[in-house]
């Protein structure tokens, strides 16, 4: 299985990077409206063996991405809950949202053959 990597490095991760290159990324650190959302600039990650780095040079906002950013509260709430516990409970689990992208491949894993 390959996995596409696009930046992970948060306050909670201890990633290896790229000699300390950083780039730009908007995350949601917490649930709410749309002011919840923060370019930073995060170091720039190093593929594992079986990961692709891709160079983004455009991303969508998709009904997804608004709805585990607002705290699914348009959800009725037992789905609001299971949503809750998969995505994260008090905060997202992952705070850099999106799937959907556009760009280049920039560096690539060792076991990688097909992608």
């Amino acid at each position: 299985m390959i996995k596409i990597i696009k930046s992970k490095k948060t306050e909670n991760q201890n990633e290896a990077t790229i000699g300390g290159i950083l780039m730009k990324t908007m995350v949601c650190k917490k649930y709410g409206p749309p002011e919840v959302l923060k370019m930073e600039k995060v170091s720039k990650p190093i593929p594992k063996d079986n990961e692709i780095l891709v160079k983004i040079h455009a991303s969508t906002v998709t009904a997804g991405d608004v709805g585990l950013r607002s705290g699914m509260k348009s959800l009725p709430f037992l789905l609001r809950l299971f949503g809750r516990i998969m995505f994260g409970f008090r905060k997202p689990k992952k705070s850099i949202l999106g799937m959907e992208l556009a760009g280049e491949i920039e560096s690539v894993g060792k076991e990688v053959k097909l992608f």
